[in-house]
């Protein structure tokens, strides 16, 4: 049985930032909800505004490959299911909430480095927004609409 839209964004929410605090885990649900509203470029021609879509993009989310580097991905959304703050936050993200710090932030990675790097993905295409916990976040430049 396919999970519900709630549900998806519960266990991603879980997946990727489950250790990083509620600030930490609305950063990624704003993200994530910031894809499926942007109105240009690859995501919206894309994901079309659909959350699926946007989560299931191939190369995205490492908590949907079951495969990384050749090596079994023991994290996915799939391994443990999400708590009550997970469905809490996955409801206030798609209730069209977002993290005012995050802005329109539509990439965020963990460096594992103390500083963020100021361009990212390599393309160009973000620049640094802030850091929460231990991600950066990253809004689009003027090269995003021409993805």
């Amino acid at each position: 049985m396919a999970y519900s839209d709630r549900e998806l964004l519960a266990r991603i929410i879980k997946c990727e930032a489950g250790g990083e605090g509620e600030n930490g885990m609305k950063a990624v649900a704003t993200v994530i909800a910031n894809r499926m509203r942007v109105p240009y470029g690859e995501y919206h021609r894309v994901g079309q505004g659909d959350v699926r879509k946007i989560i299931y993009q191939p190369g995205q989310f490492d908590c949907v490959r079951g495969v990384i580097k050749g090596i079994p991905n023991p994290q996915t959304i799939w391994a443990t299911p999400p708590e009550e703050i997970h469905y809490q936050i996955a409801d206030w993200a798609l209730s069209g909430n977002r993290l005012f710090t995050i802005g329109y932030s539509l990439w965020y990675f963990n460096p594992f480095k103390p500083k963020c790097v100021y361009l990212f993905p390599s393309n160009g295409v973000g620049s640094f927004q802030v850091r929460v916990g231990e991600h950066c976040f990253y809004n689009p430049t003027e090269l995003y609409a021409q993805t």
